[in-house]
């Protein structure tokens, strides 16, 4: 088990971004183009972004 230093790894932000892809289908699939679905698609776009730039070597 991996200590806790206050670093978040990357790949949480890739695992958070594939449920909120899933979660947006399973939206839209029930009521269609809404509010709900569009946030969660930004949400996914979001983690994903994110998971890119801490990928980014500095």
């Amino acid at each position: 088990m991996g200590s806790i230093d206050g670093e978040i790894p990357a790949v949480w932000f890739l695992i958070s971004s594939i449920g909120f892809v899933i979660l947006s289908v399973i939206q839209y699939k029930n009521t269609g183009k809404s509010i709900n679905t569009i946030f969660l698609s930004i949400m996914a776009i979001i983690f994903f972004a994110s998971y890119i730039i801490l990928l980014i070597p500095r």
